[in-house]
């Protein structure tokens, strides 16, 4: 790493002041959220930050996110900067290689944009604004052409090599899950997916369907109180508890045989199968439970939109796009489920209601023969009542 001695000149221009905090370096940003703190600062090498990895530190509430590569390309126009910065986490770009040398646990200072260890100036950088990003995002929205034909490219190559995968099923592994004829839920950690899961409670108690976690999916059903019944993934983002918990592991591996999850599960002694695929680990999720015969197949957190396409990757995500066209009617898309029931009727709104339904059947009943002799009757009852009430009190 280059150190550069900030000079007295500096001094002057830079007074003592601004961000500091303890680094938490990973180039990694989904293992680095696991272990930053709130104050901390996160280093990390994250070419277009996406939205799932920009929520991820936000709720680590780090008091900056220094990143070594562009939060922004211009490759297409990914969400993740504008949610840092709009929820105020200073963002500083493209510092370069020399900031992943910054030792973890040492104190970093953030002043307009340039990192300082003690006096020491490391790197400089480009300090993200709201303006800035938004101007950024304008400039990848006006390319988002060339990254259509390279997705449409990639699909069409993937097509070719999993041909016999999406058409009749060739290399899905054998599961003991019985999966045939019952409803399945899958669980991917993306957009809302607490939310959405929180939603489909009721939905989960009366249908009890096959629960399937995807990686960290299945940290996401324990952590919502129920027992995933399959993990599928490359096993890097699923904790070795979650791994334990008796659901059936099926692990995703490259097509040439390479699964990076293999050592891990075989020393934790856990059974588990192997599915090769060129694919991400939700297709997989998804081709297994239809081939097995999922009557319906209701995915959350999964990636549906374009712009999702493009935050996972474009080569990865041509795959889950014809996934989708493959599972067809099955396939039922929670996302954004929870968004519909956000204006839920507020407990003062629900009293109003009610009183005003009593005095509408009140209205009704004294403009009526039959409501005037109900309530005359109970009226009377009332008397007889009270009467008893007052006798007892005065013979006690």
């Amino acid at each position: 790493m280059k150190l550069r001695r900030r000079s007295t000149a500096k001094d002057a221009a830079h007074p003592q002041q601004g961000v500091s905090g303890t680094a938490k370096v990973d180039r990694r940003t989904k293992d680095l959220t696991k272990r930053l703190r709130p104050g901390d600062i996160a280093v990390i090498d994250h070419l277009d930050i996406d939205r799932v990895a920009a929520e991820a530190l936000v709720a680590a509430q780090p008091a900056a996110v220094l990143n070594a590569a562009k939060s922004i390309s211009g490759r297409y126009p990914n969400l993740g900067p504008s949610i840092l910065v709009d929820a105020g986490v200073v963002l500083v770009d493209d510092l370069g290689a020399d900031i992943m040398s910054v030792r973890e646990g040492k104190t970093l200072r953030i002043e307009d944009g340039a990192v300082y260890l003690g006096d020491t100036l490391v790197t400089e950088g480009v300090l993200q604004d709201a303006e800035k990003v938004g101007a950024d995002l304008e400039e990848a929205r006006e390319g988002l052409s060339a990254q259509l034909e390279s997705f449409a490219a990639n699909t069409m190559d993937y097509l070719r090599r999993e041909r016999d995968l999406l058409l009749d099923g060739v290399g899905i592994p054998a599961i003991t899950t019985k999966i045939a004829g019952r409803q399945v839920l899958i669980v991917v950690r993306g957009y809302h997916y607490r939310e959405d899961l929180q939603t489909l409670r009721s939905y989960i108690k009366e249908f009890r369907p096959i629960l399937i976690g995807v990686d960290g999916g299945a940290d996401a059903i324990i952590e919502a109180g129920w027992q995933p019944d399959l993990i599928v993934g490359d096993m890097d983002s699923v904790s070795d508890k979650t791994l334990r918990c008796g659901a059936e592991v099926v692990i995703h591996a490259y097509r040439d045989g390479r699964a990076p999850g293999l050592e891990r599960v075989e020393a934790l002694g856990v059974p588990f199968v192997v599915f090769p695929a060129a694919g991400t680990s939700e297709d997989i999720a998804m081709l297994l439970a239809d081939d097995m015969g999922a009557e319906v197949i209701v995915a959350v957190g999964t990636h549906a939109t374009l712009v999702e396409f493009l935050d996972k990757g474009r080569a990865g995500m041509a795959s889950t796009f014809l996934t989708r066209l493959r599972v067809g009617g099955k396939l039922v898309d929670a996302k954004g489920v929870s968004r519909l029931y956000r204006h839920r009727i507020s407990t003062a709104q629900l009293v109003l209601l009610a009183v005003a339904g009593l005095a509408a059947v009140v209205a009704a009943m004294v403009s009526t023969s039959v409501g005037q002799t109900f309530l005359g009757l109970t009226g009377a009852r009332m008397d007889d009542l009270w009467s008893w009430v007052v006798n007892l009190a005065w013979w006690t």
